[in-house]
């Protein structure tokens, strides 16, 4: 999918000039174009379209935006699909600052996310025709509105619900979990493939305070937010942690995947001189050298993996074209991490949006915001070593379930490969930390997740993306 927007040069100016570049006469086409794979833009089953003449006509039932069909029951826009889907998917218990009456129209529907889902429950969506892992596709697009009782309405909005369905599957084990090779395993030790829920969440402070200083609307004092990743028990890793050696094939293997890559601080300068307002064309065009940075590294680094010369051309090409965006995100939430969280912040920071920017922010937008500053935590909090990011990042590159590859069964044998290689070492570097292998396993189909999501945030919305992100994370960490 090629996109060709530009975003508008927005912002303000200010005395001096930038230290990082000039203002670009135009601003270059994302660097996204020649890769972009986007395998999360099929048609929803679970949408039927309005077949007749009157479809454009049709207003949303929730909020009275233009409808796009019949979504999950009820018409509804695309918008309010979306959003019912991550709140029932996420488990997203909401708190209304008012009177749990507000007033639901295109402009206000993010004012209130409590008075919204509440309405989606009144007027009849149905959340038993969302697909349980949250992926595109409804479980029964037959399935039309349903009507719930106050009593089940207000068991959903509080969360009680959802809290015995988690008391549920940990009474009763959790099937959805795969080994290597997309089998099923007695340990439910987690894949790439494996899929995330919990009940829990965590309070977003430093975005309340962005919107808060910015927007100069209330915000409910908890903003809810995607949930945790899974916990393992301490009992069930593949291999039982315990005292032991490294072994030498591992040792060399990971030794030959670290000196692959390229750790030397990010070349694109992030400098900027005191004073200077940054304006909207100079932040994109600055985020779009980094991303042609950093996808050259990825390029140069295939040419020096150890199973380099086991794969064609073909092969490589295809999933580099598939996984680069993904490359790009774990590198800069990890071994990048300093520069983008510290250099590239202090540059956000100088950028103010407009008003329009910022009441025209997408609802995926949004989704992207929660679960980039999520991630950020998870990592932080784990302090990924150099030689997890590699085998991580090999993990991930190695996706035999891409379409279009000519050795498929090869590639899951080396996904296997280095999947255990990556246990095998942080069981004998991290011996305390039993739960540590399957929390850095489960962080990379929310990196593909994210990744396919953020192909649909529109061009013109990434500096703002970017500035609530980096915002939020050096406030929340610089707390700690």
């Amino acid at each position: 999918m090629e996109r060709d927007e530009r975003p508008p040069s927005g912002g303000g100016g200010g005395g001096g000039s930038a230290g990082f570049l000039e203002p670009p006469a135009a601003l270059p086409p994302p660097p996204r174009n020649g890769f972009c794979q986007d395998e999360l833009a099929e048609l929803d089953p679970s949408t039927i379209s309005v077949p007749d003449d009157r479809a454009e006509q049709r207003t949303c039932l929730i909020c009275g935006d233009r409808a796009t069909g019949l979504h999950y029951g009820i018409i509804s826009c695309e918008g309010c699909k979306g959003f019912f889907k991550r709140s029932i998917c996420n488990k997203r218990v909401y708190r209304c600052s008012r009177d749990k009456n507000c007033v639901m129209s295109r402009k206000q529907r993010n004012r209130c996310q409590y008075c919204r889902l509440l309405k989606c429950l009144q007027m009849g969506m149905n959340r038993k025709a969302i697909r349980e892992d949250g992926m595109p596709g409804g479980r029964n697009k037959s399935i039309g509105p349903v009507q719930i009782s106050e009593e089940e309405i207000e068991r959903i909005m509080s969360g009680q619900e959802f809290e015995e369905e988690a008391n549920h599957w940990s009474n009763h084990g959790d099937s959805d979990h795969s080994s290597p090779g997309n089998r099923a395993s007695e340990s439910n030790q987690p894949s790439p493939g494996s899929t995330l829920s919990s009940s829990r969440s965590v309070e977003l402070n430093g975005f309340v305070a962005f919107r808060d200083q910015y927007v100069g609307m209330s915000v409910p004092p908890h903003y809810q937010y995607i949930p945790h990743l899974f916990s393992y028990p301490a009992h069930s890793p593949l291999l039982p942690p315990q005292a032991r050696s490294l072994d030498p094939q591992s040792y060399s293997l990971i030794h030959q995947l670290v000196s692959a890559e390229d750790l030397e601080p990010l070349g694109t300068p992030m400098l900027i001189e005191d004073g200077y307002a940054v304006t909207q064309a100079e932040l994109f065009a600055l985020l779009c050298r980094l991303a042609d940075e950093l996808l050259f590294r990825q390029i140069a680094w295939i040419k020096k993996l150890p199973f380099f010369c086991e794969l064609s051309i073909k092969d490589y090409t295809c999933l580099l074209s598939s996984t680069w965006q993904e490359l790009i995100l774990l590198s800069s939430l990890t071994v990048y991490s300093k520069q983008i969280f510290g250099e590239l912040a202090d540059v956000t920071a100088k950028y103010s949006p407009s008003d329009e920017e910022l009441h025209r922010f997408s609802d995926e937008g949004m989704e992207v915001i929660e679960r980039l500053i999520y991630l950020y935590h998870k990592f932080h909090q784990l302090k990924v070593s150099n030689e997890e990011y590699a085998c991580m990042k090999a993990i991930n590159f190695l996706n035999q379930d891409i379409r279009g590859l000519s050795s498929a069964s090869q590639l899951e044998q080396l996904n296997k490969r280095y999947w255990y290689i990556c246990q095998d070492f942080t069981e004998y570097k991290y011996t305390h930390q039993p739960n540590r292998f399957p929390d850095l396993m489960m962080c990379l189909p929310e990196i593909r997740y994210i990744a396919g999501k953020m192909v649909n945030v529109p061009l013109e919305q990434l500096p703002l993306l970017f500035k609530v992100v980096l915002h939020s994370c050096k406030t929340s960490v610089g707390k700690e």
